[in-house]
């Protein structure tokens, strides 16, 4: 308890510090990002590799000195976490196509789901489910604050879920996650001063991604599909809502745009703040169910009224209008504008 306590500190110090110190390294070098629909305004956008660094060398740190050794599942989720960190980077740096992307991502869960010892079939479900939250948490860092809020409290769920399971390891290094995450927050809440960037959000997805697999790995089917899906409500319902959003309009996937969760809660007229806490709220109440599913006290049926709930939030967000909409007062801009959820 005294080290899950210091781990946390030290994590959410450091990652705070450290994006003070990279952030004037973006504004220095020009690693910065505008998001769409905020004109002149740029942002650095080296978050995650702060998130990602302390993340490992905490963990790393605890284990090198015997005080929380890692098992092989956490080492290896550790060490393919941070490929898929160089792999965002090297996006950030120079955009990397996305079959390359997904090639990589995939690879980097087979190897999490194989030391997982699944079998084949769950395996390759599992790996597809991976790679699919991983992006889906990159889509949905559109507004400050928002993916940020969303996986702190995502992964003190699983901390829990990975405690209650007899998994230490993973729960600690869930708990350090958190804390970094926490440290980062502080500096993109609204008006945020630093993004994290892809390589933070594919770290951030991928991590989460696989620790929802883990915790849940040797359970049964249908509790543990309902824990699976109550973790990653939020994002899933940002990527199901675009997709279909897209589709209706005639737009291809990958054309990025303003048509997330964060931007038509926006036209309701809540700010990047509120926007924030709705979304944590709402991770909130899924980590809830699925803690409870995942420890037996609920059974797979109590996850139907959580996919009522994002299904008919999705149905009532498609309403809101967001093609061809111009903001009140928004004069366009002939700089390049960055969608940074591509």
């Amino acid at each position: 308890m005294s080290y899950g306590i210091a781990a946390a500190a030290t994590a959410l110090l450091a990652a705070s510090a450290l994006t003070v110190l990279l952030r004037r390294v973006a504004l220095r070098t020009g690693f910065t990002v505008r998001r769409i629909g905020r004109a002149g305004r740029r942002t650095p956008r080296l978050g995650g590799l702060a998130v990602a660094t302390v993340t490992a060398a905490v963990t790393t740190v605890g284990a090198s000195t015997g005080v929380a050794p890692l098992d092989s599942g956490a080492l290896t989720l550790l060490i393919a976490a941070g490929a898929v960190a160089a792999l965002g980077f090297l996006d950030d740096v120079r955009p990397v196509g996305a079959r390359a992307r997904v090639v990589v991502e995939a690879g980097a869960a087979s190897f999490v789901v194989h030391a997982a010892q699944l079998g084949f079939l769950v395996g390759a479900l599992a790996v597809l489910w991976i790679v699919f939250v991983t992006n889906a948490c990159r889509l949905i860092d559109t507004s400050d604050g928002a993916l940020g809020t969303v996986a702190v409290v995502t992964a003190l769920g699983l901390s829990a879920c990975a405690a209650a399971g007899g998994l230490g390891p993973l729960a600690a290094l869930l708990g350090v996650l958190a804390a970094a995450l926490t440290g980062f927050l502080m500096h993109n809440w609204h008006p945020a001063r630093m993004h994290l960037g892809g390589c933070g959000a594919l770290f951030t997805g991928f991590f989460l991604a696989c620790a929802v697999v883990l915790v849940n790995a040797g359970h049964e089917a249908l509790p543990g599909a309902g824990s699976l899906f109550a973790m990653t409500v939020v994002v899933t319902a940002d990527a199901a809502l675009v997709a279909v959003s897209r589709r209706r309009a005639g737009r291809t996937l990958f054309q990025g745009g303003a048509d997330h969760i964060a931007h038509r809660l926006r036209r309701l007229g809540l700010t990047q703040t509120g926007v924030a806490v709705v979304l944590g709220v709402a991770s909130l109440a899924g980590a809830v169910t699925g803690l409870l599913l995942h420890d037996g006290t609920l059974g797979p049926s109590a996850a139907l009224w959580l996919v009522c709930a994002a299904a008919g939030s999705v149905a009532g967000l498609l309403r809101v209008p967001v093609y061809g909409v111009r903001r009140r007062g928004h004069r366009p801009v002939r700089t390049a504008v960055v969608d940074v959820a591509r």
